[in-house]
Parts: C-alpha cells; sequence; structure tokens
C-alpha cells in the first residue's frame, strides 16, 4: 500500500495536534475542521477503506470508536453529543485511504449531513 499522510504523521515527519495516543491508535485534530470540535481517530496499521477491514482487524476497529468516546469525556462534549462517521470510497467521501474516524462536535449537527447538490445521483 501506498504511504499516505496519515502515516507521515503516526512517523511524526509532519506536525499534527494530537490528542491521544497509544500502540493501536493516534487521535489528531482535523486541518479543515468542520465543527468546533472536529478530530480523527485513526489506526497505526494502514487499513485502505472499511472494504479492507479483515477479521483480525476488529479490536483496532472497535478501539477507535473508544478512543472517541473517551476524548470526547476528556474534553467534555461527551454528554451534549458528537458524531462520529468514517466514509469509504470516492463516492462516501473518503479522501485518505486509510481509514479514519471524524469525530465532530460543539454544535448542533443537522441530518442528512449533505448539501443538495449532493443529492443527485452521480453516473
Amino acid at each position: 500500500m501506498a504511504e499516505t499522510i496519515f502515516d507521515k504523521i503516526i512517523n511524526k515527519e509532519i506536525p499534527a495536534e494530537i490528542l491521544y495516543e497509544d500502540d493501536l491508535s493516534l487521535a489528531f485534530k482535523d486541518i479543515n475542521p468542520q465543527a468546533p470540535y472536529h478530530f480523527l481517530v485513526i489506526p497505526k496499521k494502514q487499513i485502505a477503506t472499511v472494504n479492507d477491514i479483515a477479521e483480525e482487524d476488529r479490536e483496532v476497529v472497535g478501539h477507535l470508536s473508544f478512543v472517541a468516546a473517551k476524548i470526547a469525556k476528556e474534553e467534555g462534549f461527551a454528554d451534549q453529543g458528537y458524531r462520529t462517521v468514517m466514509n469509504c470510497n470516492e463516492y462516501g467521501g473518503q479522501t485518505v485511504y486509510h481509514i479514519h474516524l471524524h469525530v465532530l462536535a460543539g454544535k448542533p449537527l443537522g441530518w442528512p449531513p449533505y448539501t443538495e447538490n449532493m443529492k443527485q445521483h452521480v453516473e
């Protein structure tokens, strides 16, 4: 698999505002936040898309949600609420092919989370 920007963040080759790190994962603030709180939780193991999650990856993928909840509590927005989302492939909005859990909070988040022009099906 090709190295991604997330691999460079894991390897400390490029800076990021790291919120949490352990043997399995890394969490850092999104450089283009879409909410007052917006951070990413990534596995240190490179897994390209949700479709590429193997049975042996179940623990690490579940761990991403555990880390998201831990940070939400520490940052004080867990009780207000937050959104977690993992995009998959082009139509799902994935731009970096290393799975990552987005965590957004700090304002009411509407549903569905898209703009009018994204409602149209594109061939």
